[in-house]
């Protein structure tokens, strides 16, 4: 569903460029959820963004939908649907939860979901099923710091996305509110076929999570190492408990703190 092939990038500097992403390559099946995890500053929301399509890489490309005969489209030509959350909610501080959601359709296609009438009520339904009912109204500045990600999810959500890009999404939050939030998004997407990148520095967070863990070295990125996530999503807070679990999340911090 989703490639990126040899991806390079660098930032322009007053020293000179500064290389962030060293030719990474990878792909995403659909409905595959991916975590990438990185030491602080080794390029991964600039790869997040990427794959949004908001950078252009000075080298490689971003591929989608390879059919049968492993022919792809250039993202920028496929235009999917696309969900996206940053590490801050990012909500208009005058605008209702409701409007917040009802955004990216008044500055997308929102002939895609409906009429207006229609595209309101869907968005009271996912602020529903993010745990908000009854909070419609509310502005942002009457929300804690987790309704307001919730929020955000469910603007992220609302466009029905073939892909979802996460960018630390929850880190601001306290670990409790960021782990009910974690499951209750693995509860969503249980049942949907949405492609998932996330970007995070929680090792257990990307393991509960996640199909596959792709672990990147220090700036210039590489590819450091993956790893594949035994057992269906959604997983419970059990399977943090689990012998395998543990052993994953030393190979993951054998990767991050390997020279």
């Amino acid at each position: 569903m989703l490639i990126a092939d040899r991806v390079s990038h660098a930032y322009a500097t007053t020293t000179g460029p500064l290389s962030v992403l060293d030719s990474v390559s990878l792909f995403a099946a659909s409905g595959e959820f991916l975590a990438l995890v990185g030491p602080s500053g080794s390029g991964k929301s600039t790869l997040l963004r990427v794959l949004a399509g908001l950078i252009t890489p000075d080298h490689g490309q971003v591929l989608w939908r390879a059919d049968v005969k492993g022919t792809a489209t250039p993202l920028a030509l496929a235009r999917p649907r696309l969900g996206m959350m940053f590490q801050t909610p990012s909500l208009m501080p005058w605008r209702s939860a409701l409007d917040n959601v009802l955004l990216p359709l008044e500055v997308g296609a929102a002939s895609e979901l409906g009429a207006a009438s229609l595209n309101r009520d869907r968005a009271q339904e996912w602020l529903a099923r993010v745990g908000l009912a009854g909070f419609e109204h509310a502005l942002p500045r009457d929300l804690s710091g987790g309704m307001q990600s919730r929020v955000a999810l469910a603007r992220a959500l609302m466009s029905e996305p073939d892909l979802l890009l996460l960018d630390e999404p929850f880190a601001g939050l306290d670990a409790l509110t960021r782990e009910q939030i974690g499951l209750d998004l693995a509860g969503i997407l249980a049942d949907r076929a949405t492609t998932v990148v996330m970007v995070t520095h929680s090792i257990p967070e990307a393991l509960l999570l996640a199909d596959r863990v792709l672990v990147l070295g220090p700036r210039p990125a590489r590819l450091r190492r993956e790893l594949r996530v035994p057992g269906a999503r959604p997983r419970g807070l059990s399977w943090m408990e689990a012998p395998g679990f543990t052993a994953l999340a030393t190979e993951v911090r054998a990767a991050l703190q390997r020279g």
